[in-house]
């Protein structure tokens, strides 16, 4: 009697075994533990960046100070670097202007880890766009990434720090991943070749709250 309730007791232990232990595809037998692991938090936790300020020296210091007291407002942790020249192999002779791919190929190279670039600049920029070999533009950034130009130039006479500023967190919110936006008013509107910073308010509902979940302050 004692004999077949241990044969039937080490049956049940080899029924648990199977069922415990599956294989992975590639036949090994899968580890089984009994450790608690902590619940998951339902939002990730935010990484914070610090957005550096790179002037290059043809900009008025003026401009980028109200550039940076701007961004300031909405995301305290910026740096400031020392003005530079612009990079002579960014220089496009046909045209008179900078490659804009160029500049963020040159920036990057200065980006720390953690820190998104943004540089600024008082003249002509272009890019490739479509069938235009050189398109001339207001600003570029990698969008996600960590490096974006803005430019004056295109700009108006009047209010051009102001327009500048919305400029340069229009390209900021490329690098943190917002792609064009419909509201009219909102600062990641598409420019479609104008400039329409003028009617550019903030950032919409939508566009803000991809930047809160960033630790953008709003």
């Amino acid at each position: 009697m004692i004999q077949g309730k241990v044969h039937y007791f080490l049956i049940i232990l080899c029924s648990l075994y199977i069922f415990a232990c599956t294989n992975d595809p590639n036949g090994e037998p899968a580890v089984v533990t009994t450790k608690t692991k902590p619940p998951v938090s339902a939002e990730k936790a935010i990484v914070p960046i610090t957005i550096t300020v790179q002037p290059f020296d043809d900009l008025a210091e003026e401009r980028v100070q109200y550039v940076i007291t701007e961004l300031k407002k909405v995301y305290p942790a910026i740096e400031q670097n020392k003005a530079i020249p612009l990079p002579d192999f960014a220089y496009y002779k046909p045209r008179h202007r900078y490659k804009a791919d160029s500049l963020l190929v040159f920036l990057q190279q200065q980006t720390k880890n953690g820190h998104v670039t943004i540089g600024l600049t008082g003249k002509d920029i272009s890019t490739t766009s479509d069938e235009y070999p050189d398109w001339g533009v207001m600003g570029l950034g990698l969008c996600p990434g960590n490096v974006c130009v803005a430019s004056s130039f295109r700009l108006s006479k009047t209010g051009t720090s102001l327009q500048l500023f919305k400029v340069a967190i229009h390209e900021l919110g490329h690098t943190q991943g917002l792609q064009h936006c419909g509201v009219k008013t909102c600062f990641m509107r598409e420019g479609e070749g104008k400039n329409n910073t003028d009617e550019e308010k903030e950032f919409c509902l939508k566009c803000k709250k991809v930047l809160v979940s960033k630790g953008w302050k709003f």
